[in-house]
């Protein structure tokens, strides 16, 4: 994982590079997005307006693999910004084809990973991202199919603007990649 020193950083940048996290998933050691949603089917949790199921399974996967308490993130704090369709190839027999809300929360929380879920974190920049996603392209690191095409398609936009999310907000529309 890289080192971050923020030595020769401002108090501002230090916590615009906190509001990032990159995970590596323990069975397939890719680099990937924070967490995952992946809702239960129970009525709390296939909830549709404003997309409070999907936060609500939100809030209970972010305790599970990233022991964050479910207190210290609330769903209504995940702020619901879009949707993306998406189709991949993952080992050759397997793969994805699925529909993934995008959630944010920015907030300083207690992590505690569940090892079972997650190697190792670590915070990046936006440079030290391209040149994760620059060593994927020549197969040195994995990173998830879905966390590429975000990556490569919205986050850095969105990264560019995190005071001002709104702007991007478009619960419409399912953006298929």
């Amino acid at each position: 994982m890289p080192e971050v020193s923020t030595e020769h950083l401002d108090e501002q940048q230090v916590q615009l590079l906190a509001e990032m996290c990159i995970l590596i998933d323990e069975n397939d050691r890719c680099f990937t997005n924070t967490c995952c949603s992946h809702p239960l089917s129970n009525p709390l949790e296939l909830e549709e307006n404003d997309a409070i199921g999907v936060r609500r399974a939100a809030q209970r996967r972010m305790k599970a693999e990233l022991g964050i308490p479910m207190e210290q993130v609330t769903p209504e704090e995940i702020f619901y910004l879009t949707r993306i369709h998406y189709k991949a190839k993952s080992d050759g027999v397997w793969g994805e084809h699925e529909i993934d809300y995008i959630l944010f929360v920015q907030k300083d929380v207690t992590l505690n990973p569940d090892p079972n879920e997650i190697q190792s974190y670590c915070y990046v920049t936006q440079n030290e991202l391209k040149q994760l996603l620059d060593k994927a392209s020549r197969n040195e690191v994995k990173i998830t199919p879905w966390f590429k095409l975000i990556a490569e398609t919205f986050l850095f936009k969105w990264w560019d603007n995190l005071p001002n999310l709104n702007k991007f907000v478009d619960r419409e529309k399912i953006h298929r990649m």
